[in-house]
């Protein structure tokens, strides 16, 4: 077994190496370009043709409803 010494300078291995990878991990500037590069994939920004192409299209069904329900009323 080993003296004293050993066992603080273990406990300190264990308590410092949680602590410096928590902080090291968890620094913002190192995630913020990844961050927004991901967000961008997930969220495009929104293109006013395709937007102006999907209410066209929301529109003509609901059009082809209505009609398709007055018709069975």
């Amino acid at each position: 077994m080993g003296n004293w010494q050993l066992e603080v300078g273990k406990m300190a291995m264990y308590l410092a190496f949680p602590v410096t990878m928590f902080y090291y991990f968890n620094q913002p500037s190192l995630f913020e370009e990844w961050v927004i590069k991901t967000k961008r994939e997930l969220y495009p920004p929104e293109n006013p043709e395709l937007r102006k192409a999907f209410e066209e299209s929301f529109r003509i069904s609901r059009e082809r409803n209505t009609v398709t329900f007055e018709r069975e009323n």
